[in-house]
């Protein structure tokens, strides 16, 4: 029997396919080099592979692919994102 996670969720408890919205970081150094690179809050990302021991993991983010270690995924607290909260138009470049 699996127990529930307690929220918030991060980046790293994604499955391959899963969105969500950025929300916020929980390591300032970490941090600081993903907004870089485009993971900003409000930002909408998506698992895009995982590696086959589980690290590290792709994501789409910002219009292109960025490979994440599970530390680093970690610290990025993400919301769930349901269909309702994006327009098509903005789903579009996500597959």
């Amino acid at each position: 029997m699996k127990k529930a996670k307690l929220f918030p969720h991060t980046l790293a408890d994604l499955t391959l396919g899963e969105c969500a919205i950025i929300d916020s970081f929980t390591d300032k150094e970490i941090s600081i080099k993903l907004l870089e690179m485009g993971c900003l809050p409000g930002e909408m990302v998506q698992v895009r592979n995982i590696a086959p021991f589980g690290d590290p993991i792709a994501i789409s983010v910002s219009g292109y692919t960025l490979g994440l270690r599970k530390a680093e995924a970690s610290t990025v607290i993400i919301k769930s994102v349901t269909i309702d909260s994006f327009s098509k138009e903005s789903l579009a470049g996500v597959k």
